[in-house]
């Protein structure tokens, strides 16, 4: 009998690493100092890719409880995420012709950051999510009524019994999240109404590869997903996929369209896109497992050169500040090893990390306005994905000739 991990979705035995980043904290576990000098605990890092459908994935050593119930992410605090969800919200409004007797479902909603764009456009919303600590302030700030559940088959069955059954349901950046795939993807047909539709985004496993961005795995994602596996996975639970966006969100996005098989008429009407975006990837090498395991050496390429450029830094007394306490940047200096002996702090707009310190790393986080106190001479741009942002809004460093670095693909001083 085989005693290792096996495919969370079609439950076939994982034998083919595409990625080991070693060993790391949870990656939203910010510790106080107190809590760090009675240890942190860390847990194997690697994904996983399955040679029968295709799904890379971690291993589960935590559950989403201990990972979500009390969480430090609140999407509202990106300008540009925010701009984001306006936009989204205007675009499906108009392809759908959704009005103010429609009822809108988000799973893992958060703070009520895109949900209030349809809420102010006179439908009815409802939000799904764990951590209590943000979903009252989706209430607290928009009046976003919230459900405090983990979406599964049983919240979708109360969804339903509550008469809030979706003509939309989003889900942004959480399917990559579940552990549970087949009863998340499951509960989303219970909840949706016959003709209802579905978005969900969620990173692309092949610009991950492409780009190098071996920082985005993380505990909390369980799943790093193609097109190809995605679309399987949704026509088990028959719901289809008649459409795809490709969206520049979190280095690389797609943005899919999912209804009820058979109900596909009008805006519904599968596109070429789906197809299209297949091919590529069947191009790229996702159709087989050979072009993941090359990953790996890219990997232990770009951590010679991140490290090669601190130590440089340090050997010629240069200081080293990073900006954005971001998941990805717990990945990255874990795997790298790179801790407050070559990084003086770290700073991070969200109170709720301010005080505490990066997990796994000794490295303190502050709130921005202590970059101009110390006038650091490179700001290492952790959240990479946010780079223009951040340097518009960090553009004072120039005054002291400070300069701008990002880690992804390989570690890149900026102009």
């Amino acid at each position: 009998m085989n005693s290792g991990p096996s495919c969370r979705f079609c439950h076939a035995p994982l034998t083919h690493v595409m990625c080991d980043l070693g060993s790391s904290p949870l990656a939203n576990s910010y510790p106080t100092p107190a809590d760090a000098n009675r240890g942190e605990r860390h847990y194997p890092l690697r994904a996983l890719v399955c040679s029968r459908c295709l799904l890379v994935q971690l291993e589960s050593y935590e559950t989403p409880e201990a990972i979500f119930s009390d969480y430090p992410y609140f999407s509202s605090i990106s300008s540009s995420w925010l701009d984001h969800a306006r936009r989204y919200c205007e675009m499906m409004i108009r392809r759908f012709g959704f009005d103010d007797e429609s009822q809108i479902v988000e799973i893992a909603s958060n703070d009520g950051y895109l949900l209030r764009n349809f809420l102010e456009a006179g439908m009815h919303v409802l939000g799904i999510e764990p951590a209590a600590n943000v979903a009252r302030e989706a209430w607290r700030n928009h009046r976003i009524p919230s459900l405090i559940r983990f979406f599964n088959i049983e919240t979708a069955q109360e969804i339903v019994a509550r008469g809030r059954s979706a003509d939309l349901m989003i889900g942004n950046n959480v399917l990559a999240h579940v552990p549970d795939i087949n009863g998340f993807v499951a509960g989303t047909r219970i909840a949706l109404k016959p003709d209802g539709v579905a978005t969900f985004e969620f990173p692309h496993l092949m610009k991950l590869i492409e780009g190098n961005q071996f920082d985005t795995i993380y505990h909390e994602h369980f799943s790093y997903l193609s097109l190809m596996a995605v679309e399987l996975i949704f026509a088990r639970h028959g719901l289809v996929l008649f459409d795809v966006e490709e969206i520049p969100t979190h280095g690389g996005s797609l943005r899919i369209f999912v209804t009820h098989q058979g109900s596909a008429d009008g805006a519904r009407t599968p596109t070429g896109r789906v197809g299209a975006l297949k091919e590529r990837e069947t191009t790229f090498g996702l159709d087989q497992p050979e072009a993941y395991e090359a990953f790996g050496e890219r990997v232990n390429a770009a951590k010679r050169s991140i490290l090669g450029f601190l130590m440089n830094a340090q050997e010629s007394g240069q200081s080293v500040v990073a900006y954005g306490a971001a998941a990805k940047g717990v990945t990255l200096l874990n795997f790298c090893g790179a801790g407050n002996d070559l990084i003086d702090y770290a700073v991070d707009k969200s109170p709720h990390k301010q005080n505490r310190l990066v997990p796994g790393t000794g490295i303190p986080i502050h709130e921005p306005a202590r970059i101009f106190e110390t006038r650091p001479d490179y700001l290492l741009i952790l959240p990479w994905n946010l780079s223009d942002e951040i340097r518009d809004e960090m553009a004072g460093i120039r005054d002291w000739n400070g300069r701008f670095v990002v880690p992804i693909p390989t570690a890149t001083v900026l102009d």
